[in-house]
């Protein structure tokens, strides 16, 4: 038998198998849903491990249950569980990890499905988290529990984790994971995260973010007598006019070779993530006024996303050049300025392993060619490269990006099986080689 021929030849195995197992890939990606992984605050996330741990242990993995703890957000009552589920193949080979996260955001207002109960409507599983993403979490269980199916004694190693707060920075999952080596490249080797981006997409990497905080300072005084006192959401005013008219322009004009979708993120972006100022919002059952004083202090939160052209360092300048402008415009102007957390951007090289093992994957299973983009937003990718060190990572994933945090998210059940194929086709390409 010709190589070509070989490969083939499994190729059809993993189809049929997965195949048969179609009925259960919904099954599983129901149980998933109704697990209410809500963060924040973090709930269920030991429920939903223990469930990962119940499942593949009937193939033969080996499960580790790891707690993150002090990490951002962990607690007693919401700890930071994590699972990863590792089976030793017959022989020496690399290792390829499937990397999910479990939290999911909260399902808000406007659902005409149970966000929770995962429904089955015309061909699509409903609820919050089903395509982001435990449709891809499902998809490659199913694809690895294929492969195994068929060659117990393959060369390496296979992982599939479920790690906690990918929504939320992924500070108690995956950053946490690899400071403690789990993704390091000499006990990894390949990592593919079924994010949803598209079954015929690979997305190689992600923008760069940065958080930050900006306060101004004014004066409390009576409100009938704000001449006495200093406004400091007026101040916060004066940013926001600057921002206005200088740096939403300048950031538009900023544009990356990276094939970042959709086309609008292909700019440098900033978002106004909140902004407070004055009296705290009364408690809900209040029914008196409020008290006559002028703000003596406002607050905004920004969400900087930039470029792989760009400096992180470049970035801040920007932010703190336009306060020193307002400073210098503004009689009695005084702020502060806090980084809250920055990640740069990363992109994996097109002639990656993994890139050139889902390239031919799709060709295989969807009888197309496969499309390289860049996510917008950020996602765990950023710890597998800054603090792993491990370069071969990309994600992968069923589902349609636009519908993550929306209401009525869904997954295609066509999309996870396809997808399915294409990471057990991948696997096969990155354990077994094309001989």
């Amino acid at each position: 038998m010709t190589d070509d021929a070989a490969v083939l030849g499994r190729q059809r195995a993993l189809t049929r198998e997965i195949a048969a197992r179609r009925d259960d890939l919904v099954a599983l990606t129901q149980d998933l849903i109704r697990i209410p992984t809500l963060n924040p605050p973090g709930e269920f996330y030991r429920d939903i491990c223990d469930y990962l741990a119940r499942r593949l242990e009937k193939s033969g993995f080996d499960i580790k249950l790891l707690r993150a703890e002090g990490t951002p957000g962990d607690s007693d009552r919401h700890p930071r569980w994590n699972v990863i589920c590792r089976r030793e193949g017959g022989r020496a080979g690399p290792c390829v990890h499937f990397n999910s996260h479990i939290d999911v955001v909260s399902a808000g207002a406007g659902w005409t499905f149970e966000p929770f109960d995962g429904t089955v409507s015309d061909g699509k599983i409903y609820g919050r988290g089903a395509c982001d993403m435990k449709g891809g979490l499902a998809a490659s269980i199913i694809a690895a529990e294929a492969f195994v199916a068929l060659w117990s004694d393959y060369p390496g190693a296979i992982e599939i984790s479920g790690t906690a707060d990918e929504e939320t920075g992924g500070y108690g999952g995956v950053a946490w994971l690899a400071e403690q080596g789990y993704f390091s490249p000499e006990r990894v080797q390949h990592v593919i995260i079924p994010e949803p981006l598209n079954k015929d997409r690979i997305c190689l990497g992600h923008r760069g973010v940065m958080w930050a905080q900006i306060r101004t300072h004014g004066r409390i005084a009576h409100g009938s007598m704000p001449f006495l006192g200093d406004c400091a959401v007026r101040h916060m005013g004066a940013v926001i006019s600057e921002m206005e008219t200088s740096l939403f322009p300048a950031l538009a004009q900023k544009r990356t070779a990276m094939p970042v979708v959709p086309d609008g993120a292909r700019q440098s972006t900033m978002n106004i993530n909140s902004l407070h100022g004055g009296q705290a919002e009364p408690e809900p059952d209040f029914t008196g006024f409020p008290s006559a004083c002028v703000p003596d202090e406002a607050r905004m939160v920004i969400d900087r996303r930039y470029l792989i052209e760009e400096r992180a360092e470049d970035v801040r300048e920007e932010i703190v050049s336009l306060l020193e402008r307002v400073k210098a415009e503004r009689t009695g102007f005084r702020y502060d300025f806090e980084e809250l957390w920055q990640v740069s951007p990363t992109m994996t090289s097109v002639d990656a392993p993994v890139v050139k093992a889902v390239e031919r994957a799709i060709r295989s299973a969807l009888s197309c060619e496969p499309v390289h983009v860049v996510s917008p937003g950020t996602y765990d990718q950023k710890h597998i490269d800054r603090i792993g060190r491990l370069k071969d990572c990309i994600a992968y994933g069923p589902g349609i990006l636009d519908l993550a945090h929306q209401p009525d998210e869904y997954v295609g059940i066509e999309d996870m099986v396809d997808s399915a194929k294409v990471m057990a086709f991948a696997l096969d390409d990155l354990l077994h080689g094309r001989a």
